[in-house]
């Protein structure tokens, strides 16, 4: 049974009528913002969620809200659906890839069940033994020789124990040893309260046989409960003390721990966490050299940067206070204040300090800038700036970034804890996993056989997705879009649904084409056990493998919607190159060659100048030297986790980040970087959002709104209502709708599901007061501007040089089809780097610039891919250099140089295999991208 949709008109969608056959696997295609995304998540998606929510009771309906059927006259055939988009891991920093795919549920599960335990005092395992067990051990180990039978009260705490000593005499007790020493308890002395103390009481005097087996069993119960599961003998003559426990315990040093259990081994658990910084791995610290940044500067001019420069406040008064304490003015040079003093002023004391104000004078401490800083919030009064300018994050220096405890740390299986298990990459982990059952013993292998299984299904799926390269203790935040929709991919095909059908969108981002096979095999899978899958996607792999191509065109915005051809693309082939003509498809012309990309004919030459890396080592980076010849356009491949990206966005950019505008970003290691002075500046443009509200969008990002506000507030209209540009304003109140605050949308939880926006019910989603839209320029209400695509503004505009200059830009981009106000929270990452982009080509030029763009051609067409090329190779045509991470092959065959990294990824990675022109790439044996260009 086929899914039937007919009349689609959400968003630019004209009428669509569409049938999908299911159990199949088909991909959604055409150009950017040609409504692909407006079929497959916004109609069908929403739909199939709506009808969920209809299937709940009244009463679960309640606290979900009411969601808005899509316009569409029907949809038939709709089977569950589950929907894998871009955005989906959070920027928690507790989450992990072990915790999103419960790898690492089950390998606590595996170290609870069948780890050992080692003592972190002498190394040795560690032993538990049960009530009968210490009674014959004691029996046979200490026959005939004269000894104490005693129970640890308490081991190495400080106090007096006054108390618990009368306690225990009330008990009937007469005897405890204390640090080595005999007392008895009616005579005995409260102890210093200031030292640390070991306390055992003494249970019974023994000579141990056969034949007091009763008395001596009688005892070790009540050792045992005095001793909370933990005794120890005493040779007397000897002195040899040995530890018995029903816990887990070391026989030397009498450390015990308690059973393990899964909680013992998760870091957002109290029981497993590192109690320094509670098991995030990382700690924040003041940075001195933030705080401080010139010490030949005096306090009084602003030499500690937090505080600022001197004013009458309570603080500089203290500050006084200590300078007249330590000797020294406020208006010396930092360097020359005393060592004793700065270090009081930077990390506080409760030594108490004379502080005058006016005629009064008290006695206060100081706690110190650093607490200052962290005791600051968002709010606070400008005398504390953000936190963050002056605080680093580092490695915790008690978990060393483990972020457990130091006892889950010490069960091991096969010598290695669970920590060591998560920082191995999902290659190392398989082979692990495969090797263990030889390694356990077989009570313990017994135990762990069904853990093993699904753990090696589940690390199975991970490299079926060719995410092989990661580790589990990776944390989410630092996941690309495409990597954390593949690895939902993997939890989705480890769960063995059926008839079911899954929506992605564009999945290969950030895929090299060789793991790209592995990805079109796993959604191949997912088909094969009865679902449906619909992939919208631009890569011509998947196109070709697919059952069945759904494009949709021919254009962008207003110029799209239309469903151009419906059918399996092996038929695509066989048509004559007028059946293709009729289609009016771009995308039919790319694939069977009516259009191709021009490479270019010669390749540029650099300007004979440098910028020079050498000795990097972040993350995998095996002391990477890295030459760009300047002046070209310059590409940098590798299979996925190869170290692109740990050479480039976390070495190299934030090198030159901070030499151009002191940015905060810390580099990964690296020697030394020359030829920075052969650039005058850099450009980076990655695919953050442009903005985290409904209330940022294009016309703001770019500036051009301000110029649209200040042409209303010309109009005759506003003159006489007098209304300033603020009135035009959806940021500030006044001419606002203050129902959604200017975002045209309002954000409902849905408790159980995703949040929701809907349009506002007080202004139907125009963001303005009715006397706000009623002034017009040339007909249009400043909500209709908004809603202008960048082509229809352009047109709109066109006698108003400052905004057409802005907006041009972004049509040059190919962002026609974008509205001026669509909000930012709907862009793709691809479409918010060209918005960059566009907002950098709208800036006078200085034609020796770096520009860094990361995977621009994210969610492009092969047209939009032209578009954007041609405007590279524009830039690079001034003079810059541009320099691109990029797996699309069409872009790496147009560049004028190549930087190939692996061979692998992950530890298999990390280094520049192969650097040249295309060709030279092409040529080399050993680089895993030019078998493909």
């Amino acid at each position: 049974m086929a899914i039937e949709v007919t009349g689609a008109r959400v968003n630019n969608l004209k009428n669509a009528d569409v049938t999908i056959p299911s159990e199949k696997l088909v991909v959604v295609t055409g150009l950017s913002g040609s409504g692909k995304s407006s079929l497959a998540f916004d109609t069908i998606f929403a739909e199939g969620q709506r009808r969920y929510m209809d299937t709940l009771s009244a009463y679960a309906r309640q606290f979900m809200g009411v969601l808005e059927r899509p316009d569409v006259d029907s949809i038939t055939g709709l089977s569950p659906i589950i929907a894998i988009e871009q955005k989906t891991t959070g920027k928690n920093p507790r989450s992990t890839v072990g915790t999103i795919t419960e790898i690492y549920d089950f390998l606590r599960l595996l170290y609870a069940r069948a780890s050992k335990a080692y003592s972190p005092a002498t190394g040795l395992e560690m032993i538990k033994y049960s009530d009968e067990q210490i009674v014959s051990l004691i029996i046979s180990e200490f026959e005939g020789r004269r000894s104490l039978l005693l129970a640890p009260l308490v081991k190495g705490r400080k106090g007096h124990y006054r108390d618990m000593f009368e306690g225990l005499v009330r008990k009937g007790y007469q005897q405890v040893r204390v640090d080595g020493e005999i007392f008895d308890l009616a005579t005995i002395k409260p102890l210093d309260r200031y030292k640390s103390h070991f306390i055992e009481l003494v249970i019974d005097k023994l000579l141990p046989n056969a034949a007091g087996e009763k008395r001596i069993r009688e005892s070790v119960l009540t050792a045992l409960y005095q001793g909370k599961g933990t005794i120890a003998i005493l040779d007397t003559e000897s002195q040899d003390l040995r530890y018995f426990s029903k816990h887990l315990m070391c026989p030397v040093s009498g450390i015990s721990y308690p059973e393990p259990a899964p909680h013992t081994f998760s870091f957002n658990s109290p029981q497993g966490a590192c109690p320094h910084c509670k098991g995030l791995g990382m700690i924040t610290k003041a940075d001195l050299s933030k705080i401080i940044p010139n010490d030949s500067k005096s306090i009084a001019l602003g030499g500690i940067t937090p505080i600022g420069v001197k004013r009458d406040t309570l603080l500089f008064s203290q500050l006084e206070g200590i300078a007249k304490k330590y000797e020294f003015s406020l208006n010396d040079p930092i360097k020359d204040i005393p060592e004793d003093a700065i270090d009081l002023i930077i990390y506080g004391s409760d030594e108490l300090i004379r502080v005058t104000r006016g005629a009064s004078s008290h006695m206060l401490s100081f706690s110190g800038v650093i607490a200052m800083i962290e005791q600051s919030d968002k709010d606070s009064d400008d005398l504390i700036q953000k936190k963050e300018r002056f605080t680093e994050e580092i490695l915790c220096p008690l978990c060393k970034g483990t972020r457990l405890k130091e006892e889950s740390l010490n069960f091991r299986i096969d010598s290695k804890n669970i920590a060591e298990i998560s920082s191995l990459d999902i290659d190392h982990l398989a082979d692990w996993t495969d090797k263990l059952p030889d390694k356990l013993e077989l009570r313990e292998r017994t135990i762990a056989r069904d853990i093993i299984k699904e753990l090696k299904d589940r690390i199975g799926f991970l490299k079926d997705v060719g995410l092989n390269y990661l580790s589990l203790d990776r944390s989410t935040r630092s996941l690309s879009g495409g990597e954390s929709q593949r690895i939902r991919l993997a939890t989705q095909i480890g769960s063995k649904l059926v008839n079911v059908l899954y929506i992605l969108d564009e999945p290969s981002i950030g895929l090299h084409q060789r793991d790209n096979i592995k990805l079109i095999e796993s959604l191949k899978k997912l088909r094969d056990e009865g679902n449906s899958v619909m992939v919208v996607e631009h890569d011509q792999e998947m196109m070709t493998a697919a059952d069945w191509l759904i494009d949709l065109g021919p254009g962008a915005g207003d110029k799209g919607g239309k469903l151009l051809f419906s059918g399996e693309p092996s038929t695509i082939k066989e048509m004559s190159p007028e059946e293709i003509k009729g289609y009016n498809s771009l995308t039919l012309d790319y694939l069977t060659g009516v259009k191709k990309f021009d490479v270019p004919e010669k390749r540029r030459t650099s300007n004979g100048k440098y910028l020079e890396l050498t000795g990097a080592t972040g993350n995998n980076l095996k002391q990477v030297n890295l030459k760009i010849p300047l002046g070209l356009f310059i590409g940098v491949s590798g299979v996925s986790g190869s170290g692109k990206s740990s050479l480039i966005t976390e070495t190299l950019m934030p090198i030159l980040s901070r030499h151009f505008y002191h940015s905060l970003y810390r580099p990964l290691p690296y020697k030394a970087i020359t030829g920075i002075d052969n650039i005058d500046k850099l450009i980076e443009i990655d695919q953050s959002p442009i903005g985290r509200t409904p209330r940022s969008n294009p016309a703001t990002y770019t500036n051009v709104f301000a110029d649209i506000r200040k042409l209303f507030t010309e109009t005759n209209d506003a003159k006489i209502r007098g209304f300033k540009s603020g009135r035009f304003s959806f940021n500030v109140k006044g001419g606002r709708c203050e129902e959604c605050r200017g975002a045209g949308l309002q954000m409902i939880e849905m408790n159980f599901l995703p949040a929701v926006h809907v349009h506002c019910r007080e202004c139907n989603g125009k963001r303005y007061l009715a006397d706000t839209l009623a002034v017009k320029y040339r007909g249009k209400n400043i909500y209709d501007v908004l809603e202008m695509t960048i082509t229809q503004a352009l047109r709109f505009f066109e006698h108003i040089p400052s905004i057409v200059h802005k907006i041009r830009a972004l049509e040059e981009v190919g962002l026609g089809y974008v509205k001026l106000g669509q909000p930012s929270t709907t862009l793709s990452g691809g479409e918010s780097q060209r918005v960059k982009l566009a907002t950098e080509l709208s800036k006078r030029g200085t034609g020796n610039s770096l520009y860094i763009l990361d995977e621009p051609t994210t969610g492009l067409h092969f047209e939009d891919v032209r578009v954007l090329l041609e405007v590279l190779q524009k830039i690079t045509d001034q003079g810059n250099t541009v320099m691109i991470i990029e797996h699309n092959l069409d872009v790496l065959r147009s560049v004028d140089y190549i930087f190939d990294l692996g061979p692998e990824g992950g530890e298999k990675g990390g280094r520049i295999v192969a650097q040249g022109t295309p060709e030279q790439i092409r040529a080399n044996p050993e680089s895993v991208t030019g078998c493909y260009l």
